[in-house]
């Protein structure tokens, strides 16, 4: 996996995938189409940041690239790379209970907050692609 250089991209399966953890300044991208919706990216070293019309999905701290990003009510599945391990924050139903699988192995359950907020931290190697898969319960 590879960094995203076009900041923001379509892929074949209906997924997208984003952001550049190895940029030194700041970078966004904004009124990305795809299938229907508008999104905006900012990324370099420090986060990498995503919504999806003016509504936040995905922040990572520090910056990361995100492949094959698939959201539907019921999941959200994606792999990440970094340059270190990241804390990343996503958007999902509000006091809800989810199922976290991290690199093949379960993380455990967690329940977002009332503001729908759901915080992971995964540990990346540098040039290694990590997947993360999020199920409601």
């Amino acid at each position: 996996m590879a960094v995203i250089s076009e900041l923001i991209r379509s892929e074949a399966d209906g997924t997208i995938s984003f952001g550049d953890y190895t940029l030194a300044d700041k970078k966004k991208l904004d009124n990305y189409k795809h299938d229907g919706d508008l999104y905006k990216v900012k990324t370099f070293s420090d986060i990498t940041k995503l919504e999806k019309n003016g509504m936040f999905v995905y922040e990572s701290v520090p910056g990361t690239a995100v492949e094959n990003f698939n959201c539907s009510s019921d999941a959200i599945s994606f792999t990440v790379e970094g340059k270190e391990d990241a804390m990343i924050t996503l958007e999902l139903e509000p006091e809800t209970d989810y199922d976290i699988t991290v690199g093949g192995k379960s993380a455990g359950q967690m329940k977002t907050n009332l503001g729908g907020k759901l915080n992971i931290s995964v540990e990346l190697d540098a040039g290694a692609a990590v997947e993360v898969i999020i199920k409601r319960v």
